[in-house]
């Protein structure tokens, strides 16, 4: 017998916990996740976009338009920010983030400063915004690779029934 060939590639796995680890995100709008791997395959942290810790977010709007303090902007913490902070390790230098929306420019000083040295991303929907050019400026100044995540499947499917584990 020889071993299975339908499993599922490094990037598929982890931008898949990227994307698991968006569902956590209460976001009525846009849940984004991200995951944060090292040269050995290793996760070192997921994140998701929410409010920060004790920020109640039944306390706090989740509004995308109006006065910018009562919408969601102000107070939103990014995946990609939330996976860097999540993580108690060792460094993240040239460690590698999964994470399915392109970050936005402050999520890519913090990616940068932390020593991330790639961003593997399915969508870049917001690539004429300043703030996303402004990211990608910043990243090809600092020698951070990004790469558009091409030839994955539409689905995983996940089976949680016991019978099937």
């Amino acid at each position: 017998m020889s071993k299975r060939s339908d499993y599922i590639s490094w990037d598929e796995y982890f931008m898949g916990i990227a994307l698991l680890s968006a569902k956590r995100s209460k976001d009525p709008n846009t849940q984004v996740g991200a995951c944060i791997v090292d040269d050995c395959n290793k996760i070192m942290s997921v994140g998701y976009n929410g409010f920060p810790i004790g920020c109640d977010d039944d306390q706090f709007p989740w509004e995308r338009e109006g006065d910018e303090f009562d919408t969601k902007y102000p107070y939103v913490c990014h995946a990609e920010l939330n996976a860097i902070l999540n993580h108690t390790g060792n460094s993240l230098n040239g460690c590698r983030i999964y994470v399915p929306l392109f970050p936005c420019n402050e999520c890519a000083k913090a990616i940068i400063q932390s020593g991330i040295k790639k961003v593997i991303y399915i969508s870049d929907k917001y690539r004429d915004t300043v703030g996303v050019r402004a990211s990608k400026r910043m990243m090809d100044a600092s020698g951070v690779e990004y790469v558009k995540l091409e030839n994955i499947p539409d689905e995983i499917v996940l089976n949680c029934r016991e019978k099937d584990i």
